[in-house]
């Protein structure tokens, strides 16, 4: 690949990392560019899956939150396996980034697994500090630390001004998740 690859971090507390992170994940996908995607912290059945694991350039890996829980609610033990889940997801990436099948990654909610210390902080760093020329990397999550800001070639923070969620309006299928 001649084209040199740069960072994206999409963050905040607003809607659309995700569905940012995905639109370029399907656009490079539709120009043939092999795709990874790393969804961490996700365990709920979102709409994506499906039509992401119905095209063949993009590749979906899923660290599921033992037990389906939010961090702050698992224990000790079940913040390990989550952690075990997570870093399992990254270095299955790794390894496509080694073999040369993977020119996209995503690495969705990368920056809150990391910041509640559930996924490995030397391996997403190696990735960060290391990351080969030919790769794009997008990364998303709620708060990230100002190194990472400052390594990003595009910084885009979403900013809630006003949510459904906040009048009562819980998340819709389809459309949330």
């Amino acid at each position: 690949m001649s084209e040199k690859g740069l960072m994206h971090v999409y963050y905040g507390d607003g809607k659309g990392k995700t569905t940012a992170a995905l639109g370029l994940a399907l656009r490079a996908a539709g120009c043939g560019k092999n795709v990874v995607v790393v969804q961490f912290l996700k365990s709920w059945s979102c709409g994506e899956h499906d039509s992401l694991s119905a095209l063949s350039k993009i590749t979906l890996f899923r660290g599921n939150a033992a037990g389906g829980k939010f961090v702050h609610e698992m224990s000790e033990e079940e913040k390990g396996e989550t952690k075990r889940l997570q870093d399992e997801c990254l270095k299955n990436a790794l390894e496509l980034i080694h073999k040369g099948q993977c020119e996209v990654l995503v690495l969705d909610e990368a920056i809150d697994a990391f910041r509640l210390g559930v996924l490995d902080k030397n391996m997403l760093e190696d990735l960060i500090y290391g990351k080969p020329d030919f790769l794009e990397l997008v990364i998303t999550g709620h708060d990230p630390d100002t190194r990472l800001i400052e390594q990003a070639d595009y910084v885009t923070e979403m900013i809630k001004r006003k949510h459904p969620y906040d009048e009562g309006v819980c998340a819709r299928k389809g459309i949330e998740f």
